[in-house]
């Protein structure tokens, strides 16, 4: 019995060799797996952070193909735009502040603008100051009636402002030198607030 005993446990022992292959095929086959789910997922990242970047870029570059490129600085291309070559010979004079009820009907709403004059280089500088210190009450008041004929939506947003320093700016160079050319090159706020 002892000799049948040992063919069957040949036998046994034979198919364990055989059951280790495969759990070492079964377990290849389940790191190919993962590291082919991982080669997917990546793609998949890859190209949804792709495709978001071209929706988003799309969305916020400009529309018009023939455009010139976007300034990185607005307020300097603006600055650019009004002044003329003497830009950097230009010299600054601060009005006091301005305070002035708006036109809202119902509401009692004023805004507070303190202002900067850019005066052009041509204007001496102390000749100029001397100008503005004895036209300063008449540049307050026009000031002062200027703002209180403006509404809440008169102010508000960036191109209502522009308008707004527009406005003054020739209103400005019509008071202080009526029938010449203007020397104040522009108005510029240091405050505005609406309260």
């Amino acid at each position: 019995m002892a000799e049948q005993n040992e063919p069957e446990k040949e036998q046994q022992q034979q198919p364990a060799p055989e059951q280790a292959q495969q759990t070492k095929d079964d377990s290849s086959r389940r790191n190919l797996m993962t590291w082919i789910i991982l080669a997917v997922a990546v793609l998949i990242s890859a190209g949804a952070g792709f495709g978001l970047g071209k929706l988003f870029a799309d969305k916020t570059g400009s529309q018009d193909q023939n455009a010139p490129p976007p300034t990185e600085n607005p307020v300097a291309n603006t600055t650019a735009e009004n002044s003329t070559a003497e830009t950097d010979e230009l010299w600054y004079y601060d009005l006091d502040p301005v305070v002035a009820n708006l036109d809202e009907p119902g509401a009692t709403r004023y805004v507070r603008a303190a202002l900067t004059l850019a005066v052009s280089s041509s204007l001496d500088k102390a000749k100029g100051t001397a100008l503005l210190e004895a036209k300063k009450p008449l540049l307050t008041n026009c000031l002062t009636i200027f703002l209180a004929s403006l509404s809440l939506d008169d102010i508000r947003g960036e191109r209502n402002l522009r308008l707004v320093q527009t406005e003054m700016l020739d209103m400005i160079n019509a008071k202080l030198f009526p029938g010449k050319k203007g020397q104040i090159k522009q108005v510029l706020f240091k405050e505005f607030a609406v309260q």
